[in-house]
C-alpha cells in the first residue's frame, strides 16, 4: 500500500478557500518563480518549490476529493488534475447526468469505501486526500499517514478550514520545513496512537 497524504495550499490562519470557495492569494506561490511545474508553462515556481512538489506529484496515483470540490471544478472536465491517474469522489449522489463513464473518476459513498477504492487503484503509489471536510474526516478516522501544507503569507480570516469541521485533537510529529518563494512547505507525519 502507498502512503496516504492529506494536502492543500493554506493560509496562515488555516483556510484553504474563502467563503465563496475561491483560493484568492493561496495559489500566488504557483506563479512566483521561473521554473515550470507542469507542461502548461503557466505554473512557475522557485527551484526549491519545484524540487519539493514535482517529485511528490509524480508519486500520486489517486486523489480523493469530496463532491463539493468535484462540482466547483466541473469535474476537471473529466481529466484528473496534475496528471494523476484517477480521482475518487466521496459522495452520496451518483455521477452527474451525462458523465463520461470512461473518465477515470470513481463515485463512492463514504470515506472508508473511498479509501479502499483509492488504495486498490493506487497500488504502491501515494493516495492523496484533498484537505477540507473529507480530509478531516479521514484524519479523524486514522486513515492519513502524512499531512502536507503549502502555507502562504495570507490571512483569510474565514472560509473553508484545512481540516474541515473536525474538532478532535490529533498529534503530528515534528515538521519537515522548506521555504520557497511566497510559500512555506510543511510536511508532518501523523503520530499513531498506541494500541
Amino acid at each position: 500500500m502507498g502512503k496516504v497524504v492529506m494536502y492543500a495550499s493554506v493560509s496562515v490562519d488555516g483556510f484553504i478557500a474563502d467563503e465563496n470557495d475561491q483560493p484568492g492569494p493561496l495559489f500566488d506561490w504557483l506563479l512566483s518563480g521561473d521554473v515550470p511545474l507542469d507542461e502548461s508553462g503557466v505554473v512557475k515556481v522557485s527551484q526549491t518549490s519545484f524540487d519539493y512538489v514535482r517529485p511528490y506529484w509524480d508519486q500520486i496515483g489517486v486523489t480523493i476529493a469530496g463532491r463539493h470540490v468535484f462540482d466547483i471544478t466541473d469535474g476537471w472536465d473529466g481529466k484528473p488534475p496534475s496528471g494523476i491517474d484517477h480521482v475518487v469522489v466521496v459522495t452520496h449522489r451518483p455521477a452527474p447526468e451525462g458523465w463520461d463513464a470512461d473518465a477515470p473518476f470513481h463515485f463512492v459513498d463514504g470515506i472508508e469505501a473511498a479509501m479502499a477504492k483509492a488504495q486498490e487503484l493506487a497500488g504502491d503509489r501515494i493516495v492523496e486526500v484533498a484537505a477540507g471536510d473529507v480530509g478531516g474526516q479521514m484524519l479523524a478516522a486514522g486513515l492519513v499517514d502524512e499531512v502536507r501544507m503549502d502555507v502562504t503569507p495570507a490571512v483569510l480570516s474565514s472560509g473553508k478550514r484545512y481540516f474541515g469541521s473536525v474538532h478532535a485533537q490529533h498529534l503530528l510529529e515534528d515538521p519537515d520545513v522548506l521555504q520557497g518563494n511566497r510559500v512555506l512547505h510543511l510536511r508532518y507525519q501523523v503520530r499513531r496512537q498506541p494500541t
